[in-house]
């Protein structure tokens, strides 16, 4: 689905679309080589994990019987494992905890950001998917995609992509007048999408 005025010829829509591509293409490949170069995750006790913003440490915790779980004691992330708890059973729990975290965070963020948008009259449908090198995205019908990766960021980080996912509701393209509905309602965006910029990372770091 192509957002154009009426006025356009189907040779410059075209042209924008091929335009568009190469810019999606090149963002895509650019994000991919700031990543190649991170070292993958242990999953071992004292590695570095994220949570809104703040730094806290992995503890793993190794108990007979006990369930794969995720929870946060103080400064640490722990981690209850099995005897056996191998990196892909750890990966797997906090998964489960940044995805639990993700729901509850974002639902409430979610409304609050849509609150003074006049143009959302209910809230859009929403869903969670892990993704490498995207914060969300909103489709053509409306329904928003949140990465739970995001939940490791500040929570500016998180008004910031719900509020840009929430103008494509209004304009699905990045249009001068998206862009002037973002001004105007996070007049500091720029300095909290470089921010988050920076975080990408070590928040995309599996």
């Amino acid at each position: 689905m192509v957002d154009a005025p009426e006025s356009a010829s189907v040779a410059d829509v075209l042209a924008a679309v091929k335009k568009r591509a190469r810019w999606v293409s090149q963002h895509v490949a650019a994000a991919k080589a700031r990543l190649a170069h991170v070292l993958p995750r242990e999953y071992v006790s004292g590695e570095s994990l994220h949570y809104l913003g703040r730094r806290y440490r992995l503890k793993v915790i190794v108990a007979a019987g006990a369930t794969a779980e995720a929870r946060m004691r103080g400064a640490f992330i722990a981690v209850s494992v099995p005897e056996h708890g191998d990196a892909a059973t750890i990966r797997g729990a906090l998964d489960a905890w940044y995805r639990q975290r993700a729901r509850e965070l974002f639902a409430v963020r979610l409304a609050a950001v849509a609150a003074p948008l006049r143009w959302v009259k209910q809230l859009p449908p929403t869903r969670l998917q892990f993704m490498t090198v995207q914060w969300g995205s909103c489709s053509p019908s409306g329904r928003i995609t949140l990465n739970p990766l995001l939940v490791k960021t500040p929570r500016e980080c998180i008004d910031y992509v719900l509020l840009h996912e929430l103008c494509h509701l209004l304009h699905h393209n990045h249009s001068p007048k998206f862009y002037q509905a973002l001004n105007r309602h996070m007049p500091n965006w720029q300095a909290v999408k470089e921010k988050l910029d920076n975080m990408a990372e070590e928040v995309f770091r599996t």
